[in-house]
């Protein structure tokens, strides 16, 4: 890293938008009613009409059961990817609250760590709060999942990561409709809803290559003691788009703000 692009304090920012989120605690924390909702709606109302599916090692699941995990994953998608695209912009283009820290010992690495930590932070809080959802209802029925929670961090550390990264290339607000237009169907049609069985095998393929669906599977096998071997590879998949996203968020930054 060039020199000054590290200072080993990115918990200052950590500290920072803790105090600035003490007045707007309640969007901070409205999108955990999302998957509460898509809960209460899809699992406990139409699902009296869809009856059970398969689970992950065959096992049928109550429709609430089967599409819980999925909704866990999302929460955790979701709430690493807003903090991580629509705050950052906002702060990097029109505050220009980043300028001010490099005016201090903050280097772009430092910044670039606390904001994809406080990322992390809001999506591990929507998934403990479904989590604690989930159990009220009596869908976590295996000791795995305890391991749940950390698994969420895992996925929004990597959407966190990939996230900042991309927005480090947005241009303008109009840019963020390509988030949606990438978060939207993953949410519909990576397995959150539906078995990947009901999809021709072309298109399981595409299905597959998307982070979403990794994370259901994870989040499904975990919740439902389904455990195999085959869930590393899940977690490897994490592991390389946490690593692409900061070293690219890092490098971005650094061009952005000190060139």
């Amino acid at each position: 890293m060039p020199a000054g692009s590290y200072a080993g304090r990115s918990h200052a920012l950590l500290e920072r938008n803790a105090t600035a989120t003490r007045r707007t605690f309640l969007a901070f924390f409205s999108g955990f009613f999302e998957p509460v909702f898509f809960l209460l709606a899809m699992g406990h109302g139409l699902g009296t009409l869809v009856g059970t599916l398969p689970g992950p090692d065959g096992a049928p699941l109550t429709y609430a059961a089967f599409i819980a995990p999925g909704l866990l994953a999302a929460s955790a998608m979701n709430g690493a990817v807003f903090d991580s695209t629509y705050n950052v912009f906002f702060k990097l283009k029109y505050s220009k609250l980043y300028d001010a820290m490099l005016a201090t010992p903050l280097g772009p690495v430092d910044v670039a760590l606390g904001e994809i930590g406080w990322a992390l932070i809001r999506g591990g809080l929507y998934s403990l709060g479904f989590l604690a959802v989930m159990a009220g209802f009596g869908l976590l029925t295996s000791p795995w999942a305890l391991l749940a929670l950390p698994a969420a961090l895992v996925v929004a550390f990597a959407f966190a990561a990939v996230g900042m990264a991309a927005t480090s290339y947005m241009r303008s607000w109009q840019d963020f409709d390509l988030v949606t237009l990438v978060v939207l169907p993953m949410f519909l049609f990576a397995t959150t809803f539906y078995p990947l069985s009901v999809y021709p095998r072309w298109l399981q393929l595409v299905v597959e290559c998307l982070p979403l669906y990794h994370a259901v599977e994870l989040m499904r096998g975990l919740t439902t003691g389904a455990v195999h071997p085959g869930m590393l590879g899940h977690l490897a998949y994490f592991a390389v788009m946490i690593v692409v996203g900061l070293v690219v968020a890092a490098r971005r930054l650094d061009t952005l703000l000190l060139k």
